[in-house]
Order: C-alpha cells, then sequence, then structure tokens
C-alpha cells in the first residue's frame, strides 16, 4: 500500500456513517468484503476506514448495551396511544358491559359484553343520542366537570323489563389535572339488577300471596271460635256443624304451609341434579293407582298408554311421583267434564331428551293468555272455583320446580287438538 495517499476526506466518512444509518444490516456484508480486502492489501486507506467505520458502526447496534435494534430508531414515547391500548384491554377483561366516551360524550371503546346489549352504541357515536336518558346525562356531565364517580340505576321498559346500576367514573391518568385536561375520558360500567330485581319482586309477592291465603281460613278459624264460645255454646247441632267447617279450613292451611315447605325444599336443592333411577312406567301406574277412588268419585277414567318394557330414568323418585300426581289430580279436577283422562309415556330422540309423558284432559281448557303464567305461584285463572276444588296455587310452580331440577322440560297446550282439553307435556333426559 502506497504510505504517501492523501488522508481520507471527511466527507468520505460523513458518507460512510450515513450509509451504516439508513441500512446498517447491508453493510455487514460490505464490511467483512472491505477488511478482508485491507488485510491483503487490495484496497486504498480510503475504503479501509470507511470498512472499519462500517464494523464499528454495527458492532454498537447489535452489542446487548446498544441503544437500540437494527433498522429502528429511539423516539420519545407518546402517552396517548399506549393508554388507550391499555384501556381497551382493561375494559375487554370486565365480565359487565363497559365503554369508554370522551368529554364530549362520544363513544371511544367498548368491550363484548357492551356490544352485545347495546349494539347500537359504536365508537364514534354520542352515548346519550341513543341512551336518552336524563339520569345518565346529568351523571356524565357532572363527572366531567367535577371528576367525582356518579351511580344511579337505569331501569329500561323496551324491549323487555332491564334495571342496571350505572356506574360513571374518570378516567385518571398520572400527571394529568382533571379539570384542565382536554382528553379526559370517562369509563362507564352496567351492572344487571334485573335478576334480583325479579327475584324480590317475587319474594314480595310471594309473601303478599301467603299471607293473604292463609289469612282467609284463619278468620274463618277465630269467627267460628268466637261464636262457638259466646252464641253458640250450647248448641250441639250448630257446634257440629261449626266444627265440621274449622276442620275444613285448618286442611285447607294445612295443604298450603305443605306445599311452601315442599316449594321451598325443591328451590334449595334446584342446583343438584337427582343420581336415582326411576322406572317411569311402574311410577305412572302407581300414581295411576293413587288416585284411583278419586277417579271414581269424579266418575273419570284414567287411560293409561304405556310401551313395552322399563324406561328408566335419572331421577328422584319421590319428587317425580309429585309431578304426576299434581298434573293428573289437576286433569281430575279441572277437566272433569271430558269423561276422561289419558296419560302416554312415548320414547323420544328430541334435544337430549329421551322420554315424554303427556297428561291430556277432555275438558273446557283455559284461554290462551292464561297459558303462560299458569306455574306461577298462587296464580289462579278462576279463584273461586280454585279454592273450592282445594287448589292451593302452587301445584304447576312445584311441578316446573321438580322437572328444571331433573333437567327437563314442561310444555302446556291448551285446545291443541280436537276435543282435547289442557295437554301438558314433560319432557325427561
Amino acid at each position: 500500500m502506497d504510505d504517501s495517499s492523501p488522508s481520507p476526506p471527511i466527507s468520505l466518512v460523513r458518507s460512510a456513517l450515513e450509509r451504516i444509518a439508513a441500512n446498517a444490516p447491508l453493510l455487514l456484508a460490505v464490511a467483512v468484503l472491505v477488511t478482508g480486502f485491507v488485510i491483503f492489501g487490495g484496497l486504498r486507506l480510503e475504503l479501509a476506514i470507511a470498512g472499519m467505520v462500517a464494523i464499528t458502526g454495527l458492532l454498537s447496534v447489535l452489542s446487548p448495551g446498544g441503544e437500540q435494534a437494527a433498522g429502528t430508531r429511539t423516539l420519545p414515547a407518546e402517552p396517548g396511544p399506549g393508554v388507550t391500548g391499555d384501556i381497551a384491554a382493561f375494559i375487554e377483561a370486565l365480565s359487565d358491559p363497559a365503554l369508554v366516551i370522551d368529554r364530549r360524550g362520544e363513544v371511544s371503546c367498548r368491550n363484548a359484553a357492551a356490544t352485545r346489549q347495546y349494539p347500537s352504541l359504536q365508537p364514534g357515536r354520542v352515548l346519550t343520542l341513543v341512551l336518552r336518558n336524563p339520569e345518565l346525562m346529568a351523571a356524565v356531565e357532572a363527572t366531567v366537570r367535577t371528576g367525582e364517580v356518579r351511580s344511579f340505576q337505569l331501569h329500561e321498559t323496551l324491549p323487555s323489563e332491564t334495571w342496571d346500576r350505572v356506574t360513571v367514573s374518570p378516567l385518571r391518568l398520572p400527571g394529568r389535572d382533571w379539570v384542565g385536561d382536554n382528553n379526559r375520558q370517562l369509563l362507564i360500567t352496567f351492572q344487571s339488577l334485573t335478576e334480583f330485581k325479579r327475584v324480590e319482586s317475587m319474594r314480595s309477592d310471594f309473601i303478599a300471596n301467603a299471607s293473604h291465603e292463609l289469612r282467609t281460613p284463619l278468620a274463618s278459624l277465630m269467627g267460628f271460635i268466637d261464636t262457638l264460645l259466646g252464641p253458640a255454646a250450647k248448641d250441639s247441632a250448630a257446634r257440629d256443624k261449626f266444627l265440621g267447617i274449622m276442620r275444613g279450613q285448618a286442611d285447607r292451611m294445612s295443604r298450603l304451609i305443605d306445599d311452601m315447605l315442599s316449594l321451598s325444599r325443591i328451590e334449595m336443592h334446584q342446583h343438584v341434579r337427582p343420581t336415582g333411577s326411576v322406572d317411569l312406567s311402574a311410577l305412572l301406574r302407581e300414581v295411576r293407582e293413587g288416585l284411583q277412588t278419586q277417579a271414581q268419585a269424579a266418575e273419570i277414567e284414567v287411560i293409561l298408554n304405556l310401551p313395552e318394557g322399563q324406561a328408566v330414568v335419572s331421577g328422584d323418585r319421590g319428587q317425580l311421583y309429585e309431578v304426576f300426581e299434581n298434573l293428573l289430580d289437576n286433569a281430575m279436577k279441572y277437566g272433569a267434564t271430558g269423561q276422561s283422562v289419558e296419560i302416554t309415556l312415548t320414547p323420544v330422540q328430541r334435544a337430549g331428551f329421551a322420554h315424554l309423558v303427556s297428561v291430556v284432559d277432555h275438558g273446557p281448557g283455559v284461554e290462551p293468555e292464561h297459558v303462560p303464567r299458569m306455574t306461577e305461584r298462587f296464580y289462579r285463572i278462576d279463584a273461586e272455583s280454585s279454592r273450592k276444588k282445594k287448589g292451593t296455587g302452587l301445584g304447576l310452580a312445584i311441578v316446573k320446580h321438580i322437572i328444571q331440577r331433573h333437567r327437563g322440560q314442561m310444555v302446556i297446550r291448551s285446545r291443541a287438538n280436537p276435543g282435547e282439553g289442557l295437554r301438558v307435556e314433560v319432557l325427561l333426559p
């Protein structure tokens, strides 16, 4: 190599550095080649310097303590996009519907639960234009203004009646003043209270109805006792008559209390699926024999249609007996004008069910608007007629809960076929 060669110009070094910054990976191969040529004396000093600069640059880029990775540049952190991604991941992890809005009320993001419950609340839409609720608007405005958490109950009646606990919370970011922050955002969550409200309403109705049902016979008993202690104290004929009525009222209260206790026990264990084995054919024969005296007194024929062999299901024998005893008893009481009741057991293959039991009377049936409410507690189509027939209004409610415990299904149809009155079908797995 010629020692008299001129020194490499600064521009050449600067150009080499710029190439390293722009395309460091490609220069790796060039640097290796240049270094090899320099070692064997085949290139000028300028190129050797450029090769060494390239190698030095690559080593600084690829070293563990280097400031940046190959092909990237170190940029200052921008909190906006990072925070938005964190917020989106956070609300997506919530099981309740949740969404984020900006200070103008526009939806920034929402989770899957909010998408299902409020499909119209799409990102970019204004919240108060979709949910037109004065309390919601007031809560959002107050939180935007003060930065305080607001909570209220949202009651909607369309398309169905629902209740939600709505909480509007400020999303405070570190180092930012809420009032002066033009990018402030709010988190809105919806906690469903619908099931709680329905259970509370059911409990209140149950207590009111039970109190009413017990008050009537109790008042009757107290009245007859006062009469027997007073004017009819020495009237043997009146005493015998009143004691008979009192016994009937006491029996009515006893049946009602028994049904309420039975319903309570069933609900307590409704989540536990029974594991016993029951032969439905033998069970239905036993139910018919148990009510044969009542059927003969009402001049009703109970027709039993059973398949050959056994029909074994998993279940609680006592509870299943109560189901079909209730259904047959109702059919004989309220469908007596048809003079016959048919019980049919049929094997089926329908959505996980294996057996279908239908109880059909040939009476007058009921109006269609009553059918969906027949399994409600204390619901009676004709209250006076039901009391005369010693009904408590809890029979079908008990039946429904027992079938649910057995993972079955009950269907009630009125006048489904010509000549039929009420048809009750029970599907069991």
